[in-house]
């Protein structure tokens, strides 16, 4: 059975557009987490034994700074130890005395757990300003040399055409992203960054196979397909491998983001739960997104040049 996507096509459009409106409305009701690197802040690490309650370690400190902190787990393989990490939002820092204070504090309340002071580091926000500027830079860098390419190796099928749509595709899994980060209130932080360009190679790979494709079967059937015809062949054929191969990735991410999740590895979870979504996204934006764009272009180009020579 072929699955008719270009006729469905007023439903992904939909469901994109629905998905983008939720994810700019949110952004303005609950706001960017920006992670410390970005808006700057400090942190402190102190390295402890034994079972400790986080939400009373994270009750003190706030008593004790008078500010709101957040607070991650990680563990030391070199001692063996497991780390507390506080991030402080903060452009001034906290003076000696406050940090002279809050030591004090915890490893007074938590002696039994042998608390230690590990590292205290101030971030300046401009250091990471300046890496997000980068990491900007070379997406719209890359995102340009990806339309160069598509538009030179597939010009039969209209190159330019289908090199700006995948771009097209590319913002819209952009954005599920940084929706997925900010729905679930994940920190934007260098993971952020991570993700997004990894999503970038993943989802034009499936996107190019399909374009291929597209080629192929028109210098095979030539113009016994429309172009509606011919699209929706394309992309039933590569269907079942784009899936499978989905699939694969997914699951493995899922089981590294339960793991993870168990073991309270934040770092890593932060990165493979929304790769997960991203990949997910990047499924739906090369099958269901780009072919039907590109048909609705050459479908509009088709009528315009046919009202002209009239």
């Amino acid at each position: 059975m072929m699955i008719d996507f270009v006729g469905k096509k007023k439903i992904f459009f939909s469901i994109s557009i629905a998905l983008m409106a939720i994810i700019l409305i949110s952004t303005f009701i609950f706001g960017v987490n920006l992670a410390i690197e970005f808006k700057g802040g400090t942190l402190i690490t102190y390295s402890y034994s034994g079972e400790l309650d986080k939400g009373e370690f994270q009750s003190l400190v706030e008593s004790t700074l008078g500010e709101s902190v957040s607070l991650q787990e990680s563990a030391d393989i070199r001692t063996g130890k497991n780390n507390l990490v506080i991030s402080l939002a903060s452009t001034s820092g906290i003076s000696s005395e406050q940090q002279s204070a809050l030591s004090q504090a915890v490893i007074e309340r938590f002696a039994d757990n042998e608390l230690e002071s590990v590292s205290i580091s101030n971030v300046d926000a401009s250091i990471g300003g300046e890496f997000l500027a980068k990491s900007l830079v070379a997406v719209a860098v890359a995102s340009l040399l990806l339309v160069v390419y598509i538009a030179l190796r597939f010009k039969r099928i209209s190159g330019w055409s289908a090199g700006i749509f995948s771009v097209v595709a590319l913002i819209h899994d952009v954005i599920i992203v940084y929706g997925v980060f900010l729905l679930f209130r994940i920190s934007i932080d260098s993971n952020f960054m991570a993700v997004v360009l990894t999503i970038l190679g993943y989802s034009i790979n499936d996107t190019i196979v399909i374009y291929d494709r597209i080629r192929e079967n028109r210098r095979t059937f030539g113009n016994k397909y429309n172009v509606r015809e011919l699209v929706n062949r394309s992309v039933n054929q590569c269907l079942g491998r784009t899936i499978n191969t989905t699939i694969s990735s997914v699951l493995a991410l899922a089981a590294i983001s339960v793991i993870t999740l168990i073991f309270h590895v934040d770092s890593i979870v932060s990165f493979a739960f929304p790769m997960m979504i991203g990949m997910a996204s990047g499924v739906f934006s090369s099958v269901c997104l780009v072919p039907c764009l590109w048909v609705t272009w050459q479908e509009y180009s088709a009528k315009k040049k046919e009202a002209a020579q009239k």
